[in-house]
């Protein structure tokens, strides 16, 4: 069974920084899709950044130049540095990744950006 499960979530002062992991077990799939999506208090759920295949990488206009997404191939790991955080990025950030037997989402970790 695939598993998908976020970690690095946490609470942050403003302007600090956070790098949230995701670890994915139990395919040997290639893991063609990375997101990362976040659900702030009262709001929709937002993708935040993505890497895929093809189109390459994206970052949401509001993340562009403070978040950065990565990944790992050969460890099935993935990343989001978050730096200068904002009481505005308060929220659950979800992993999903995407094969071609479909997609898979983690449980989520919480982000919290206050002083």
């Amino acid at each position: 069974q695939v598993q998908v499960v976020e970690s690095g979530g946490g609470l942050v002062q403003p302007g600090g920084s956070l790098r949230l992991t995701c670890l994915v077990s139990g395919t040997t799939d290639r893991i063609l899709d990375t997101y990362w999506y976040r659900r702030a208090p009262g709001k929709q759920r937002d993708m935040v950044a993505s890497i895929t295949t093809p189109g390459g990488t994206y970052h949401a206009d509001s993340v562009k130049g403070r978040f950065t997404i990565s990944k790992d191939n050969d460890k099935n790991m993935m990343s989001l540095q978050m730096n200068s955080l904002k009481p505005e990025d308060t929220a659950v950030y979800y992993c999903s990744i995407g094969t071609w037997r479909g997609n898979y989402w983690g449980q989520g970790t919480q982000v919290t950006v206050s002083s």
